[in-house]
Formats: C-alpha cells, sequence, structure tokens
C-alpha cells in the first residue's frame, strides 16, 4: 500500500509540475541549426547517446536480461513439478509464480497493452520542443496525440524495476554477488531511456515503480492464499 501511494504520489508532482520533465530532457538535447530556412521557429537538434554505440549495446544486453530470467524461473519450476508433482507447493514455488505473475500483469497488460497504448503520450523526440511535430503533455494526461507505443510509462524501466524485485527471490548466499549487479542494470536500464531522448523522467521512474507495486501485491496474495489453504486444511 505505501509503495502504491508514492507511485500516485509521484504522478501527481509530475503533472502539476511538468517543468520537472522538460528539464531533464533538455539537459540532455543538444540543438543544432535547421537544415531549411523554411522551418522557421521550429527546434532541431538531437538527443546525442540516441545512437551511441556503447548504450546501444548495453541495451541489447539489458534488454535479454528479463527474457533470460523468466527463463531460469520456469525452468525451475518445471524441474521442481517433475521431481515432486504438479500439485506439490513450497513457499519458493509459489514466490517464483507471483513473480512471473507479476511481470505478465504489469510490464505485460498494465504497462504495455493499456498505458503505452491509450495514454497517447509523445516521446521527447516526437515532440516539438525537441524536434519532432506533436505537442508535449504532461505525465498523466491521456491527451496526448501519440497513437502507439507511446511515451507513458517506460516498459524497459518497468522491466528493470522487475529485475531488481528478483533479488528478494535469490538464496542469501547470492543476494550480494547477483543482487548488487542486477540493482545496477534496473537503475541503469531507465536511466539509459531517458538519456536517449526515448522517454521522460517520468515516464522512467513511474515505470520502474510500478513493478515494485504489482510485484508486492502479487507477492502479499500469493500469501494470502497460502495462508488461507493452511488454514482450511
Amino acid at each position: 500500500m505505501a509503495l502504491f501511494a508514492l507511485w500516485w504520489l509521484l504522478l501527481l508532482v509530475f503533472n502539476r509540475f511538468p517543468g520537472i520533465d522538460l528539464w531533464v530532457a533538455r539537459s540532455v538535447f543538444t540543438a543544432a541549426p535547421c537544415a531549411s530556412s523554411s522551418a522557421a521557429g521550429k527546434i532541431c537538434g538531437t538527443f546525442a547517446l540516441a545512437r551511441n554505440p556503447l548504450i546501444e549495446a548495453l541495451r541489447d544486453v539489458t534488454l535479454a536480461l528479463p527474457y533470460i530470467a523468466v527463463v531460469v524461473l520456469l525452468a525451475i519450476l518445471v524441474m521442481f513439478w517433475r521431481k515432486h508433482g504438479a500439485r506439490r507447493r513450497t513457499l519458493k514455488t509459489d514466490q517464483y509464480i507471483a513473480a512471473l505473475l507479476s511481470l505478465g500483469i504489469g510490464c505485460g497488460l498494465i504497462v504495455n497493452t493499456f498505458l503505452k497504448g491509450y495514454a497517447g503520450r509523445p516521446r521527447p523526440r516526437s515532440t516539438d520542443l525537441f524536434g519532432g511535430g506533436l505537442d508535449f503533455v504532461q505525465a498523466g494526461s491521456f491527451a496526448g496525440r501519440c497513437l502507439g507505443n507511446c511515451s507513458f510509462v517506460s516498459g524497459e524501466a518497468s522491466s528493470g524495476g522487475w529485475l531488481l524485485c528478483l533479488v528478494l527471490l535469490l538464496p542469501q548466499r547470492w543476494r550480494l554477488p547477483i543482487g548488487i549487479p542486477l540493482a545496477i542494470v534496473s537503475v541503469i536500464m531507465p536511466i539509459m531511456r531517458v538519456l536517449m531522448g526515448a522517454h521522460y523522467l517520468s515516464d522512467a521512474v513511474l515505470g520502474w515503480l510500478l513493478s515494485l507495486v504489482v510485484f508486492a501485491a502479487a507477492m502479499a496474495v500469493m500469501d494470502f492464499a497460502r495462508s488461507g489453504s493452511s488454514t482450511q486444511s
């Protein structure tokens, strides 16, 4: 509930103070003279890091990590069920299932299907403030004219947030050697999207935090279900 309340509070802040998003976007945007003299009043330029080879290579690696994590979780569950039977449940298997469900519901349904499909918020590089042709709209507004795969919220940031949650599923002895790199990657993913002009700061922060909210909710529901079944038995 605290994470859920924090998400809405941050959305309110970004919505009421859109200058935060604009200031961050302008700080990573490089203005340049327009090629045509007919482009009077048009802002031209680029997000320099959008085509940086190192950033692109790092992004390719981080994009693969959630898929690898899904394969590992599924493999663990399948091996467990083949050994003990599909009806056998433990706290750990329930947590793995909750993690997979949170990815499907959070990153899949809420972020990539609903918000990115219907929010209509143009990406920074698509707005007229940064060389594009669409009007800027603040976070939480559904008045933008982006028609699909829009900016609010960041799908990659939400994937990064989900990766951070997996630290809780690691055995205690692995939490430092694996958890620290996962946490670093989790933070790098949304930062890269902002630096590349693909998302505003609010898209990255709210997308990242949304996965934590959904993950915590999935774990809470699974705990409630386990306590209910143990009471009945």
